[in-house]
């Protein structure tokens, strides 16, 4: 609830700081002294437009500031939590404007946007009157309040839930299939991608193997001859082998009939030579034996090779990248085969959320269609006791198009003011007073589901006296019990109601004016129901009836 206002440089307010309470607190004053001020000030302070206008002439800004109790408040909680913006269960409004006209905006403290002030505002007080700051005029408000009424709250939860699964579904429906034409066509490539490469075959390690045979086959016939060649040169040759010649050299040189050490090994190291050069000529032997030339197997290896190389030109890659790009298109291909196939079920799914979502709507339009009946009764009953007796208050529940996220219907509330008339939206109500004394009648059914704790009324008592203005203050006691009520008033049957009153009074000093705001007491109030009854000539007689409403009020 709304625990105290202060207010500086607004309008002819020069400083003012109010402690509020519980119940109905009932705002009077003479005309022009500034009763609406504060009302004023608070649409301010829930972001309403302003301009420089407001600010107190010769001061250099405006302020204004509210602060609340959020004790019982769980959605303003709630709202303030998820911005990082709580406080202790409080909630501080704060609104400055210059001279110049610029404007800034807090919430407990930190700077914000207007919006932001709207939306927490939302949740704190509902100003009904000739203002901006009217949610009983929104259709989203209406059906919050059907609902509310009605006991829906939990209901039209599990359809916006459910309603908003259902978008996030069809939505990825909607994408897959945008993308299947696409699909298809990605199918038709990848699949014949991966057929050429499987059926090429490739297997790991057979790129090297190929190279490396094709190598040996191709050298083959050069190899023959050299290693013909070098057998002819060490021992086959009948003319000079070198085998030949070193066993001549060999028994030449043992010939020499004077022996020395050095001949002696000279002589060895040609007979190691000789064995070695044997050994030699016999592993050529051996390696000439694996030197068979196979021109069919060249071919088929060249082949082979051929195919690799080729394919690997066409996909744009190298031969020793194949096998990872198999691999990289076949999962690619399955990925999407796979996509394609979860998107049959992913079609079930979104039925069957559709069906829930239906069924969970149905049944909310099934209740409200039931609350809309019991509540435009109600408040129609309420309405006639004020003043206006042949008022028809109507709730339409227009069908949508399709199902949204509450529900098959729009809300709105309808009123037709006298006889032959055609019901119109609330909205279209043109005037002020009897805008407000439906607001109030509709508030009375509607109070003890209100979520909105703190309810203003400005100029609920226009066009109305006697018997109907104490219904009406007697209905706004009614509010205030359940919560807190603030009523500005000219009539002394609804201010006699108030369980506070504040006197607004206009006062000029050294040629200045200013507007002060008091707390009425036992006397005093008195004298100011005593005046509302009467005008400025207070006599024994208004005093006496002043002070017999009071009293009534309290025997009630």
């Amino acid at each position: 609830m709304l625990t105290t206002v202060a207010i500086t440089n607004f309008a002819i307010v020069e400083s003012l700081e109010l402690e509020l309470r519980k119940g109905m607190t009932v705002i009077s004053g003479e005309t022009g002294a500034g009763k609406s001020i504060m009302v004023d000030a608070l649409s301010l302070c829930l972001g309403a437009r302003t301009d420089s206008g407001v600010v107190r002439h010769g001061a250099s800004k405006a302020e204004i500031s509210a602060t609340f109790d959020l004790s019982d408040n769980a959605s303003a909680i709630k709202w303030l939590h998820e911005r990082d913006l709580e406080s202790d269960q409080h909630c501080i409004l704060r609104r400055i404007i210059t001279k110049e006209g610029k404007s800034k905006a807090y919430i407990n403290n930190r700077p914000c946007a207007l919006a932001d002030l709207k939306a927490i505002g939302s949740f704190l007080i509902d100003i009904h009157g000739q203002h901006e700051h009217q949610s009983l005029l929104k259709k989203s408000a209406q059906r919050n309040q059907l609902d509310a009424f009605a006991g829906l709250t939990t209901l039209t939860q599990k359809v916006k839930n459910q309603y908003h699964d259902w978008k996030k579904i069809k939505e990825e429906l909607h994408t897959r299939l945008n993308r299947s034409a696409d699909q298809e066509s990605r199918i038709q490539l990848l699949s014949y991608q991966v057929k050429e490469l499987e059926d090429l075959g490739l297997k790991e390690g057979e790129l090297k193997t190929l190279e490396e045979e094709q190598n040996f086959l191709a050298t083959i016939a050069d190899a023959q001859q050299k290693s013909y060649q070098t057998s002819l040169l060490l021992s086959e040759d009948d003319n000079s082998n070198i085998r030949s010649l070193l066993n001549h050299a060999l028994l030449t040189a043992s010939s020499i009939q004077t022996r020395t050490p050095h001949l002696q090994s000279a002589c060895d190291l040609m007979n190691d030579a000789i064995i070695q050069i044997e050994e030699a000529c016999n592993s050529l032997s051996q390696y000439q034996d694996t030197l068979e030339q196979d021109p069919v197997r060249l071919i088929e290896v060249e082949n082979r090779l051929s195919d690799i190389y080729d394919t690997a030109r066409k996909h744009k890659t190298t031969p020793e990248a194949l096998l990872l790009l198999q691999e990289t298109l076949t999962s690619d291909l399955n990925d999407i085969i796979g996509s394609n196939e979860n998107l049959d079920a992913l079609k079930e799914k979104e039925e069957k959320i559709y069906q829930s979502l239906t069924e969970l709507a149905t049944e909310l339009t099934e209740k409200r269609i039931q609350a809309k009946e019991i509540l435009s009764t109600k408040v129609e009953e309420q309405i006639h006791g004020l003043g206006m007796p042949h008022a028809q208050f109507q709730i339409h529940c227009h069908p949508l198009d399709e199902v949204s996220s509450h529900g098959f219907e729009e809300i709105e509330y309808m009123i037709a003011s006298n006889p032959g008339q055609p019901a119109q939206p609330l909205r279209k109500v043109a005037s002020g007073g009897e805008l407000s004394r439906i607001s109030l009648g509709i508030q009375v059914v509607t109070a003890s589901t209100s979520t909105i704790p703190t309810l203003i009324f400005d100029e609920v008592d226009v066009g109305i006296s006697g018997g109907i203005a104490e219904v009406v203050g007697r209905m706004l006691r009614s509010v205030g019990a359940r919560g807190q009520v603030f009523c500005v008033t000219h009539l002394a049957q609804v201010a006699a109601q108030g369980h506070q009153h504040l006197l607004v009074q206009k006062q000029i000093s050294d040629a200045h004016t200013s507007s002060q705001v008091t707390t009425l007491h036992k006397k005093d109030r008195t004298i100011e129901i005593a005046r509302l009854l009467g005008g400025l000539e207070l006599t024994q007689h208004t005093l006496a009836h002043a002070r017999e409403m009071l009293g009534n009020v309290h025997l009630q």
